[in-house]
């Protein structure tokens, strides 16, 4: 009996570490990999592997026909005319997480799986967001500029004294997404007080994570640090404006490593230049800042290039969870991170 025809669909570049040797060499036992080579557009070569026509596997000639496409970053996008050069394909697997400008719904119409990663790449937001509460609840970037300044002692003795430090503090995450869960669930570990905000969630299942519900307003005002984790959808764009951040405590910090678009980035910057709070920001829109943009230059912003989620060796993760994947639907098993139709309305 042939094994079933895998195919590969992602930017080199962009994916390193995500397909190891190992990972390849696993998945080489459970499928027959048409090439190595992923597909980054839909030329001739993209359909000779999904299966208008013959190709070569090392050396022979055999039927394209991928029955299985694992794709990852910079995959092009899977439409109508990409799903009629592919007519045997069952199974997408995403090594990355967001699948929504990957997959339109013709691909859910024509009864193809699609599972995703962002399970896997959940777990380095979720650490990189508990680094950012640390750092924030100790104040550890003004630390870090008034020493560098002062070359000194002085100021930071007198600022050891005042009401910071993450004991008891009051953190607010913005959405029960996976992400906020995970979040959540490292929090618990401390002593915090966790307040959520998520509309779709009870007031029960709040206290079974570990956190309070409250609303948006409630939780802009209550707490230290605000860390935000839901999904960018029409009604959550600019969720986060003035009005919102008008109600911050003095001194409070807001974190994002969610979606740029969340918050209203010109009524951000101008809270942000009075100086009455900080901000961790992984993630603006535009995805890169405009060059005069004070983003760059404020001191109580920290912002980073996107590197919340899996970069490097974390993206191995990916892979892994790709390829388990892989191996459940070839053994008709339940696909743990499968993704629904009705799922692209909600999920980031």
């Amino acid at each position: 009996m042939s094994l079933p025809t895998v195919a590969f669909a992602m930017q080199p570049e962009r994916t390193r570490y995500v397909l190891t040797p190992e990972l390849l060499k696993r998945l080489a036992g459970l499928a027959r990999i048409l090439d190595e080579r992923p597909i980054t557009e839909f030329d001739e070569r993209a359909k000779r592997l999904l299966g208008e026509a013959e190709i070569l596997v090392k050396g022979r000639g055999a039927p394209g026909e991928a029955e299985i496409l694992v794709t990852g970053w910079g995959a092009p996008f899977f439409d109508e005319a990409a799903l009629a050069r592919a007519p045997h394909l069952r199974l997408i697997v995403h090594a990355a997480g967001t699948i929504k400008g990957l997959v339109g719904r013709s691909v859910f119409e024509a009864g193809i799986k699609v599972s995703h990663a962002a399970e896997a790449n959940a777990v380095p937001v979720a650490e990189f967001t508990l680094a950012a509460v640390i750092f924030a609840g100790k104040r550890v970037f003004q630390f870090r500029d008034i020493y560098a300044a002062d070359r000194g002692r002085g100021r930071i003795q007198t600022l050891q004294g005042e009401a910071i430090g993450n004991h008891r503090r009051i953190v607010g995450i913005v959405g029960a997404s996976r992400i906020g869960r995970r979040v959540i669930e490292l929090l618990r570990l401390f002593d915090y007080q966790l307040l959520l905000y998520d509309p779709l969630i009870s007031e029960a299942e709040a206290e079974a994570l570990g956190a309070e519900k409250v609303d948006l307003a409630a939780l802009m005002a209550r707490s230290d640090i605000v860390s935000l984790h839901a999904p960018l959808l029409p009604e959550t764009r600019h969720m986060i404006d003035a009005r919102q951040l008008a109600l911050m405590k003095e001194g409070a910090t807001l974190i994002n490593t969610a979606r740029g678009a969340l918050v209203n980035e010109a009524a951000l910057i101008a809270k942000l230049q009075t100086g009455s709070i900080n901000a961790v920001i992984d993630v603006t829109h535009p995805e890169i800042p405009e060059g005069n943009s004070s983003l760059y230059d404020l001191p109580n912003v920290f912002l980073t290039p996107h590197i919340a989620g899996a970069i490097g060796l974390e993206r191995r993760r990916l892979g892994e969870m790709a390829v388990d994947e892989v191996a459940r639907f070839l053994e008709g098993k339940q696909l743990l991170f499968e993704v629904l139709k009705q799922d692209l309305a909600r999920i980031a």
